[in-house]
């Protein structure tokens, strides 16, 4: 029978996860509104084309991911410290290094476009709807990468209402535009760039608002000594260990970067309808991985909180309760899959040998979830723990040892062969963390001491 400290638990993580399970998996669910509106074009190109133009500024948000990670984590250890002040600089530091990077990119576009274009291949016109797309949506980056750092500040502090809310209103604003981009003005690849830009900012404003409406009596003190803020956020200790710490998690996103654009790209090659099957799969992992890291982000900040309080006792019921919750979301993944893949298919394309093409690979989406919710779990515990160097070494070990080696001893299987490689990947992720956690983590009772 579960005592009641265990009850509890299992109470406030499902309260943390369920708004983040509800608000993540907008975000996916906003790719396959983007994928099932270009997927009802005439053509197959059109799909291929913004597919691997959003793979192109996508690549740059999922790279700059150390920014919603470690913001979560430092902002979640500041929230068991109590400390105010630590944990308003964690926001605005990361919200300066998102506009750094977001700007340089815009003013950088033009090479940066060309390479990666140059590098993904395809056909003219795909080459060309790519190029349509990803000129547009570039201009979205300081927004997206600032909305990185908000929601993940708020995630820290246990706003997660506010981040579902967010994340809602963001997506259906751009849902709504893509419909009266793509089908009321006939804007096609564009209308669907430009709703998203749109979306982005508005996403950043409505959550700098929330920030504010929230925090405003709290951070009076602080902002309003512009010479005392400025030295604090531009402190050079902080800002060292606060690089070296998006260092590592930056590596491990780039690791993650190389295979799902492995994927992409190697899809481009093999036609038209292949890449743009590989969007609709793409899309169905990415509702899967959204809804899984619910649990996931629930563990951050529970992880984080405990961490803040040198609490080991806490920590490890936390990670044991959240294992069992992110396999019975895992199973009930792969259950909607085997019940209703292919009419998911048929609802987002009727392209007819685009949806036959990838039939033959929903299997694959059934085995995914299982598969890989370890290696999600995981993350948010080390993210909670801000440990990034052993999430880093994980994923260069699952992109070295696991997924180039198995598409290259199973490439003569063509699409097959990047599937099963995607799905070894995830697996040697979780059982290189699993591993970690339990050799150098779960025995320490002084948080203090554990290493990476």
């Amino acid at each position: 029978m579960l005592k009641t400290a265990d009850l509890d638990q299992h109470k406030q993580l499902l309260l943390l996860a369920f708004p983040m399970i509800l608000s993540n998996i907008t975000v996916p669910l906003l790719g396959l509104v983007d994928t099932a509106v270009i997927g009802h074009l005439p053509y197959a190109y059109f799909l291929g084309g913004s597919t691997i133009g959003a793979m192109i500024i996508t690549s740059i948000t999922w790279l700059c991911g150390f920014l919603r990670m470690s913001t979560t984590g430092l902002s979640a250890q500041a929230y068991g410290l109590n400390n105010i002040n630590q944990n308003l600089l964690v926001l605005l530091r990361g919200i300066l290094v998102a506009f750094v990077i977001g700007f340089s990119l815009v003013l950088l576009q033009s090479p940066f476009i060309n390479i990666a274009l140059n590098l993904a291949g395809g056909s003219e016109q795909v080459q060309f709807y790519a190029r349509q797309y990803s000129e547009i949506r570039i201009w979205g980056l300081p927004a997206a990468l600032a909305n990185l750092v908000i929601l993940g500040w708020l995630l820290g502090n246990h706003k997660t209402r506010a981040v579902m809310w967010l994340l809602i209103a963001t997506n259906l604003i751009n849902i709504g535009l893509d419909l009266l981009f793509v089908f009321g003005f006939q804007w096609q690849v564009q209308g669907v760039a430009s709703a998203t830009i749109i979306a982005e900012y508005s996403g950043m404003f409505l959550g700098l608002f929330v920030v504010y409406s929230h925090y405003h009596l709290a951070a009076k003190p602080l902002l309003s000594d512009s010479k005392r803020l400025v030295s604090s956020l531009l402190e050079r200790v902080s800002m060292l260990s606060y690089f070296k710490l998006n260092r590592d998690i930056l590596i491990r996103t780039l690791c993650l970067e190389a295979c799902f654009i492995f994927i992409t790209f190697q899809g481009a090659k093999l036609g038209d309808e292949v890449v743009a099957a590989n969007a609709i799969l793409m899309n169905f992992l990415l509702l899967i991985s959204f809804g899984l890291d619910g649990i996931a982000n629930a563990t951050e900040a529970m992880v984080g909180r405990a961490y803040g309080e040198n609490n080991a006792t806490k920590l490890r019921s936390t990670v044991k309760i959240a294992l069992f919750w992110t396999l019975i979301f895992a199973l009930a993944y792969s259950l909607l899959f085997v019940m209703a893949g292919e009419h998911l298919l048929r609802l987002i394309c009727d392209i007819d040998a685009v949806v036959d093409f990838a039939k033959n690979y929903l299997f694959w989406m059934v085995l995914l979830p299982v598969a890989s919710c370890w290696c999600y779990l995981f993350d948010g515990v080390y993210i909670g723990l801000m440990k990034a160097k052993a999430m880093r070494n994980s994923l260069i070990i699952a992109t070295i040892a696991g997924f180039f080696p198995m598409w290259f001893l199973l490439k003569d299987y063509g699409n097959h062969g990047l599937w099963a490689a995607l799905l070894f990947f995830m697996l040697l992720r979780g059982i290189t963390l699993a591993w970690h956690y339990h050799a150098r983590i779960i025995r320490d009772t002084n948080l203090d001491r554990v290493s990476n």
